[in-house]
């Protein structure tokens, strides 16, 4: 495995799996991307927060399901024939992210990504690995793994924990 450092920015791989939230793209390690799947009704679980739309049975795994549109505040999602699901290996874990569209597959150097602006602290940026740009194509890159494993996503733990009991 490769790892490029970028102005601060380490990346242990860099091919990146792309997908669109909204009019943005974003793009994700793609080492964490075990499978693309179409987006199916959820089982809900009482009292979880919004961007947590539930659990799916996936091949006898219960497994999360979060709609990064909600987790963004980017909108109301709207689930259509293009809303996917892709299912990460997290942190030992497996988990669902429900995105408006899956792109394609990018490889981006070290000079194509850029350190993440930084914000206020009130804005939780942390999750933010930096900016990659490709021709005229802007991407956000999400350290998913920093991202699920935040405190806010503990629960994601708790309620998968509580899903195989």
């Amino acid at each position: 495995m490769s790892e490029t450092q970028a102005s601060g920015v380490t990346v242990a791989n860099n091919e990146f799996l792309t997908f669109t939230l909204g009019s943005e793209e974003y793009g994700i390690d793609i080492l964490k991307v075990q499978e693309i799947r179409g987006y199916d009704a959820v089982t809900k679980i009482a009292n979880t927060p919004p961007f947590i739309k539930g659990v799916i049975n996936l091949r006898g795994t219960i497994v999360p399901i979060i709609d990064l549109r909600i987790k963004f505040a980017l909108g109301e999602p709207t689930y259509n024939q293009f809303t996917v699901v892709i299912i990460l290996n997290v942190a030992k874990r497996v988990v669902g992210i429900v995105v408006d569209s899956v792109s394609d597959v990018l490889t981006l150097e070290r000079e194509q990504i850029r350190e993440a602006p930084s914000f206020s602290d009130t804005i939780k940026t942390d999750y933010l690995m930096g900016l990659g740009s490709i021709h005229e194509r802007m991407l956000i890159l999400v350290d998913i793994e920093k991202m699920m494993t935040g405190s806010e996503m503990a629960l994601v733990e708790t309620m998968a924990e509580a899903s195989h009991a």
